[in-house]
């Protein structure tokens, strides 16, 4: 297996670790808690490109589905993705692709606070949608529990994202450039006169 292989592999791990920790700093206001994991999940768009994000949040899904404590509250198991919250579980995934397809679009950094917006709505997209039917809510109630108590926090979370991301994407492809081109240096014979 190639090491910059094995590298993005550690990286989409990581960041599947540091959401379910983030998953553990909730306040619960209702039957979807505040919590810091989309923060993560954005940033995991921003950082790892689509398919790489969406393969992290997946990994996050898929731990808490089959039981291990990565959801909020140290909860796990398929009960959580047929609840109320299961929409905005797979609107995690939904979104670190869109977050990551819309950041890798260009580089200009307007498509980062693009991306955030747009991958912040997707996960409301899947997830109140879900909240209402699983919940017999009417669409105004379950916009109400569901999307208007976040927006605020989400709006700063996705700042945090967009901002961290500027700050670590640099270093990031640097240390992955600088590994790249100490292989490649290594791999060349040595010629000998």
């Amino acid at each position: 297996m190639p090491l910059e292989t094995l590298r993005w592999m550690v990286f989409t791990c990581l960041m599947t670790a540091l959401t379910a920790v983030a998953a553990q700093i909730a306040v619960p206001i209702g039957p979807v808690p505040v919590v810091l994991t989309n923060l993560f999940v954005l940033l995991s768009g921003l950082l790892l490109g689509p398919k790489r994000a969406a393969a992290a949040m997946g990994l996050y899904v898929l731990l808490g589905a089959i039981g291990l404590p990565v959801f909020a509250q140290f909860k796990g198991g398929m009960a959580h993705l047929a609840g109320p919250t299961g929409g905005y579980l797979a609107g995690f995934v939904a979104a670190a692709w869109v977050t990551g397809t819309v950041s890798r679009a260009g580089a200009h950094k307007l498509l980062d606070v693009a991306a955030v917006i747009v991958g912040s709505l997707t996960i409301y997209a899947l997830g109140v949608p879900w909240l209402k039917w699983v919940t017999g809510m009417s669409w105004s109630k379950a916009i109400a529990v569901g999307m208007l108590p976040f927006l605020v926090g989400d709006g700063i979370k996705a700042a945090a994202a967009v901002a961290l991301s500027w700050s670590i994407r640099p270093a990031l492809l640097h240390r992955l450039q600088t590994a790249s081109a100490q292989r490649s240096a290594s791999a060349q014979p040595s010629v000998q006169p």
